[in-house]
């Protein structure tokens, strides 16, 4: 069973401000906005959903022509939670996303962006979902689906994750690459029961993992 996430929030963590839990490892501050990249970002994303309650606003480019599957989110999330906008341009897709994190209506906001944005639109997101906080009972979180290894600018965690071979037991790697308070860092990632267990990755396993992405 996934908990509430009353008991997910923690406040001691970048100073002190509240952060959802997806494992001890795994903290995202509330009210800022994280990137996750890599070619499992969507699980990524529906797991972190998965740890909030009520709806989510999931925007994404309306040019793109593959649909992500109900049925195939169930064991993760309920795909009725989900709230889909589609926008025809790659600016507008930031507007929507700081127009939502600002009203703060829902918990978790989602973006899809073709390329990494810039420092100055991810400064605005981030006071948004500042702005977003003090209105509300709960401070919104936005997450930025980035191609590749991601790279965008001012984002408050950056996490990569990437399916490991399945002759390795499955699973998948899931790499820290940017914190404001805490080191790059990579880690076994498997799934039981909706609970989530990290284990850390030897240096030896993690070249060879990179290795693996990039080829």
């Amino acid at each position: 069973m996934l908990k509430p996430a009353s008991t997910l929030l923690s406040r001691h963590h970048h100073e002190d401000r509240p952060s959802l839990i997806i494992t001890p490892e795994m903290r995202l501050t509330l009210a800022r906005t994280h990137e996750i990249c890599g070619d499992a970002r969507y699980t990524l994303a529906l797991m972190i959903a998965a740890r909030l309650q009520g709806p989510v606003l999931w925007i994404r480019p309306a040019w793109l022509t593959d649909q992500l599957n109900p049925c195939g989110m169930l064991h993760l999330v309920n795909p009725g939670r989900l709230i889909w906008a589609y926008c025809r341009r790659e600016e507008d897709i930031l507007w929507s996303m700081e127009e939502a994190l600002r009203a703060g209506v829902v918990a978790l906001v989602i973006a899809e962006m073709p390329t990494p944005p810039s420092l100055t639109p991810v400064r605005r997101l981030n006071l948004a979902a500042q702005t977003g906080s003090e209105f509300n009972h709960f401070a919104p979180l936005g997450l930025l689906l980035t191609p590749g290894d991601g790279g965008a600018a001012g984002v408050e965690s950056r996490w990569h994750l990437a399916a490991r071979d399945l002759s390795e037991q499955g699973g998948w790697c899931l790499s820290r690459r940017r914190a404001r308070a805490e080191p790059p860092k990579s880690w076994e990632m498997h799934s039981e029961d909706g609970q989530l267990s990290l284990t850390p990755m030897t240096a030896q396993n993690t070249a060879t993992a990179q290795g693996r992405e990039r080829s």
